[in-house]
């Protein structure tokens, strides 16, 4: 689950990124000194560690996103789904089900999910 994975640290400074882009690489590094009290190499290796997983990207020193903070989540959620449950969202929900009870606004909209995205 490592790729679409981040640490507290990462996760903060993909916020930056998202709240801020497009930024220029400099403007990265100033705002990771104000905000995580960062130097600029801990910036840079960071920024290519995150863009080697294709994360970002940073071209001609500009930085910007290759996936909204959005998109980020939802394959996150997908990752985790197939590797705890071998990709069965049915097991997902029954494994989260048996632990605690869903209410009957939560089956209706689990059910609306359904209906909309049958065949």
């Amino acid at each position: 689950m490592a790729q679409y994975k981040l640490g507290e640290i990462e996760s903060a400074f993909a916020n930056l990124i998202w709240d801020n882009e497009p930024l220029t690489s400099g403007r990265l590094v100033e705002l990771c000194g104000e905000t995580l009290d960062w130097k600029k190499s801990t910036t840079y290796t960071v920024l290519r560690r995150l863009c080697q997983r294709g994360v970002f990207r940073n071209e001609g020193g500009t930085v910007t996103s290759l996936l909204s903070r959005e998109e980020f989540d939802a394959l996150r959620r997908r990752e985790f789904v197939d590797q705890t449950f071998n990709g069965s969202l049915p097991r997902f929900l029954a494994a989260f089900a048996h632990r605690q009870k869903l209410s009957g606004e939560e089956i209706d909209q689990l059910q609306r999910l359904i209906d909309e995205n049958r065949g």
